[in-house]
């Protein structure tokens, strides 16, 4: 996809884009994450940027956005208080102010992720300990995508994945409930490619 027919496709109110991917990102790397996430936030007029907050990539795309404007990156986070002082974000939404009961189709998917489908219960149950925590930061993958009754699903997600171990972890999770309910995946392959025509 072209940058020009992202904006085109994208770049509508209501729209909410998902940017994300792995905590190691390459030095090399990192100036290209904060220059998508500038780009971005200056060549497009309503898109909600998202973010989980995480160190690495959602950090570097994070400086980009908040670089032009704040207001229009959201986080979604494991818990209250998540990384505080990294959070620039005109918006947070912790998993702690969302009504995970009333959310049967974010739990179900949430439990497709085969390390912690046993501890999403434990978790829902109130057991919160280092091991069931693991369970809030899938959840919290899953509502960055889905949504929730009150919060935007996701239009488009790109990603900065790991080429040499693709789609592993809290990143290949969030792609595949990408892949699952229809929303656009493009990585590094794709928008690497939007910097370099000086889009």
């Amino acid at each position: 996809m072209k940058f020009c027919e992202f904006i085109e496709r994208f770049d509508c109110p209501g729209s909410v884009v998902l940017l994300e991917g792995k905590r190691t990102v390459a030095e090399s790397d990192r100036p290209r994450l904060e220059a998508l996430g500038f780009l971005l936030a200056r060549r497009t007029r309503h898109i909600l940027f998202r973010s989980g907050n995480a160190s690495g990539a959602d950090h570097w795309f994070s400086r980009g956005i908040t670089g032009v404007d704040p207001k229009r990156l959201q986080v979604i986070t494991p818990y209250a208080g998540h990384r505080r002082k990294d959070n620039r974000a005109g918006e947070t939404i912790s998993l702690d102010r969302i009504d995970l009961a009333d959310e049967p189709e974010l739990i179900a998917q949430s439990r497709l992720h085969g390390k912690t489908s046993g501890l999403i219960d434990p978790y829902l149950a109130g057991e919160r300990n280092a091991v069931t925590i693991k369970a809030a930061y899938i959840l919290r993958d899953t509502v960055k995508v889905l949504g929730t009754k009150d919060v935007m699903p996701a239009a488009c997600a790109l990603f900065y994945d790991d080429p040499q171990a693709p789609r592993r972890g809290g990143t290949g999770h969030t792609m595949a409930v990408c892949e699952r309910n229809a929303v656009p995946v493009l990585d590094q392959r794709c928008w690497f490619q939007w910097l370099e025509d000086g889009s």
